[in-house]
């Protein structure tokens, strides 16, 4: 058995992409499987915003405390991966914590200096994954990933229905399909049934190449999903 391809189907098969229950019940009951409830949070632009590439004299001391902040995370474990989001007007990067609840994984998130300074907002989301991240070497240094959200289509809905069945196992397959390739390297569905109903993590080397292949999802192109892409910053050796 291919270990890689095995979590990532097993992942995605309880997703909420397809069946909405699972994100109703995911904070309720553990699913049957080896899938893990990590807490991801999306640090977007906050009220007293200011880039720190653009600040005379270089970043303030907030942003070195804030960098300061995510090594300690990681090297306690934490968090079982950090980075900075590329070139986007509002979410400015990712966490995702390992914790024993929410509330703790939102002290972590909130504990930011950056986040208390107003810099960043903390967007709390679970998320359900295999545990295959690892802990990154120090010092740390960034590779980029690419991150694709997938979101509610234009053609959603939570009806399950031989046609939405016959989606979510082409679905699936196209997801060991990529992962045999060994592109797709993370999935995985959130657990509080909103907007957002998964991510993909594709370790290629562009962001046009990983677009191509997420586009080949079967549950986008029948417009249930939609799909926003993001180049992200990780440390390099954390991803499978």
């Amino acid at each position: 058995m291919n270990l890689r391809v095995f979590p990532i189907a097993l992942v995605m098969a309880v997703a909420s992409v397809v069946f909405p229950v699972f994100a109703q019940t995911a904070q309720k009951q553990t699913p049957e499987s080896k899938l893990i409830e990590f807490h991801m949070a999306l640090l977007k632009r906050g009220p007293k915003w200011r880039d720190p590439h653009l600040i005379d004299g270089g970043p303030p001391r907030v942003f070195q405390e804030h960098v300061a902040y995510v090594q300690a995370l990681l090297e306690s474990g934490r968090a079982v991966i950090a980075g900075p989001i590329k070139e986007d007007p509002e979410l400015s990067g990712i966490y995702i914590f390992r914790a024993k609840s929410a509330d703790e994984a939102k002290s972590w998130a909130m504990a930011d200096p950056a986040v208390e300074a107003g810099q960043f907002i903390a967007e709390m989301h679970p998320w359900w994954s295999e545990d295959v991240m690892k802990k990154p070497p120090m010092p740390l240094k960034l590779t980029t990933a690419y991150l694709a959200f997938l979101v509610r289509g234009e053609k959603w809905t939570p009806e399950k229905t031989p046609q939405t069945e016959a989606i979510q196992k082409a679905h699936l397959e196209n997801i060991n399909r990529l992962a045999e390739m060994k592109k797709l390297v993370v999935a995985g569905p959130f657990g509080d049934n909103g907007k957002l109903r998964g991510i993909f993590v594709f370790r290629v080397g562009s962001l046009e190449e990983a677009r191509s292949l997420a586009e080949t999802d079967p549950a986008v192109r029948a417009g249930r999903l939609a799909l926003i892409f993001h180049a992200w910053m990780v440390p390099e050796g954390v991803l499978p």
